[in-house]
């Protein structure tokens, strides 16, 4: 005789297996960011939702029903324009052009500068340069002679000015010289390198790598060996590199499994943390204190205005003070990632300027003195690959170039310098120098009545814009025209250099200020009384509707 289960017996079983993963499931969905950042695979079905179309030279000035005077002076603007630069820059854009056919990442770059049903027409009409031959101090000099204000910062690489680069690989390529390229061997300075960057840290053991997407790489895998947990977090809109695991949503051909992409600065993100079973490590990008949940802005998703940043330190290291305590009280490990903030916050970095130790602290761009570099920190337990009573347990990293001397030397004369006088006294007082110089900016903005605001921590700056518009990444062109360059991503990051003085920052404002009254009178801020972000995003969605649907 068989005994059956009475089914309110079962049901109550039932419940009581799958009501914690509910609640777990629960815990984690209000964890997440509601934008699309947050929910990463439905960006990316999004992402591949999207029809591509591009407007036409009528739809191209008129997208927003700006009347016809408007739309007269969006055009002759946009012929004055392009015709100054083509002008001025006829060699730089001849072979920018010559070289996209070759280089797929300036085709990239190109094709996601601006807004993509912008993208060929203003590339088959507005030359965008990207070659340049010379610099000096805080100038670059292009193929035609013309100088610019360098606003790129080599994407963060260059915190000192080129000239003291310039000097790093001069005088580590001597060092080295007798060396030679030899791989697999170790020139003396790696040693010296080693030391410098535990004190500097504030850890136990270093390892070399050849970039700041590698270092971050070995970070997380040393982290999952050692703790034996399969997953990390890292928190909305924050960038690691390239790799699958960091690089969630649109970009990845892959959904990562073991990745949690949580709200920063928020409890329900510490409640996740701290109640999960597998979480190897938790992945920190200070510069997410500028733009929380965001993703690093640039002018390509610039489509109504409404991108915003701001900056509260007292507030961010708070967070990053209870994010250290749940780690520390689960066996979580902290990474706090400078690849592109390490030193340019402080001497110490994001740790000294926060008040907060990491378990791992991976660096990269500038530490290279100019050349390409990764780099691990970490405590003594974490950095072993291997286990003394497991001996095929093994943590495996390595690379060809780790340590190539010359990097290694370029990074021996960065760290001696960092220590000098004269570099130390560019920390002193560093906030508040440069949240005066964003204010001064801010209050000729306003007394101009122009639709911008700058934003920033430290040398890092934003473009925020205060009015509803379709044509806001258009600045960027306003900008190179009036002798000041930007990276490839525009407008949402404009990065400074410590070598910048008083006199520069003053310049760099009265061009800015010019370039944005320029396009004002172009017409490209006109904007309906009634248009908002809302309107502009409902007029897209039915734009991209049509197109799926087969509509013109």
């Amino acid at each position: 005789m068989e005994l059956a289960l009475p089914h309110f017996l079962f049901g109550a079983l039932l419940a009581a297996l799958t009501l914690p993963r509910a609640i777990r499931r629960l815990q984690l969905s209000r964890a997440k960011h509601p934008s699309l950042a947050g929910h990463t695979r439905l960006a990316r079905r999004v992402g591949r939702a999207i029809p591509g179309y591009s407007y036409d030279a009528t739809r191209f000035f008129a997208c927003d029903d700006a009347p016809a005077d408007v739309v007269d002076a969006r055009r002759a603007g946009f012929d004055r324009l392009a015709g100054t630069l083509r002008t001025r820059h006829g060699r730089t854009d001849a072979m920018a052009r010559q070289a996209a056919r070759d280089i797929s990442d300036l085709q990239f770059t190109s094709r996601y500068r601006v807004p993509f049903q912008f993208s060929a027409y203003l590339h088959e009409h507005l030359p965008s340069g990207g070659f340049v031959e010379d610099s000096r101090g805080v100038m670059l000099r292009d193929l035609d002679g013309f100088e610019f204000f360098d606003l790129g910062g080599a994407y963060g690489a260059n915190l000192f000015g080129t000239d003291f680069y310039k000097a790093c690989i001069r005088e580590g390529a001597e060092r080295v010289a007798e060396l030679g390229p030899v791989l697999g061997s170790y020139h003396p300075c790696v040693a010296d390198n080693a030391a410098a960057l535990k004190r500097i840290s504030g850890l136990d053991e270093v390892s070399f790598h050849m970039s700041g997407t590698e270092a971050v790489m070995q970070a997380v895998r040393l982290a999952r060996y050692h703790t034996r947990r399969s997953h990390l977090v890292r928190f909305c809109g924050a960038y690691h590199g390239w790799w699958d695991d960091v690089q969630p949503g649109p970009g990845n051909p892959l959904a990562p499994d073991h990745t949690y992409t949580l709200r920063d600065m928020d409890e329900r993100s510490l409640a996740v943390i701290g109640s999960r079973r597998d979480i190897a490590c938790v992945l920190v990008n200070p510069l997410q204190a500028l733009h929380p949940n965001a993703s690093a802005p640039g002018d390509s998703t610039l489509v109504d205005g409404s991108r915003r940043a701001g900056f509260d330190r007292e507030r961010y290291t708070r967070w990053l003070s209870r994010l250290r305590e749940v780690c520390t009280a689960r066996g979580i490990v902290l990474i706090v990632d400078e690849v592109f903030t390490g030193f340019r916050l402080a001497p110490g970095g994001a740790q000294e300027y926060f008040g907060v130790r990491a378990d791992i602290v991976t660096y990269g761009k500038t530490l290279g003195g100019g050349l390409p570099v990764g780099v691990v920190c970490g405590r003594a337990d974490l950095m072993r690959r291997y286990r003394e009573d497991r001996p095929a347990d093994i943590c495996f990293a390595r690379g060809t170039f780790n340590s190539h001397p010359y990097v290694m030397g370029a990074m021996q004369v960065f760290l001696e310098r960092l220590q000098s006088p004269q570099i130390r006294s560019l920390y002193d007082g560093l906030d508040e120098r440069w949240r005066a110089r964003r204010e001064a900016l801010n209050r000729r903005l306003d007394e101009a009545g122009l639709p911008l605001r700058i934003e920033g921590i430290g040398t890092i700056w934003t473009i925020d814009y205060t009015r509803a518009g379709r044509y806001h990444w258009m600045f960027q062109f306003y900008l190179r025209a009036h002798g000041l360059a930007l990276n490839w991503t525009g407008t949402g990051r404009l990065i400074f250099n410590l070598a910048y003085g008083d006199a520069d920052c003053e310049t760099v404002a009265e061009r800015f200020v010019a370039a944005a009254r320029q396009m004002r009178e172009d017409g490209w801020w006109w904007a309906a009384p009634d248009a908002d972000h809302r309107g502009i995003r409902r007029t897209l969605l039915r734009e991209m509707l049509a197109r799926r649907l087969g509509r013109a």
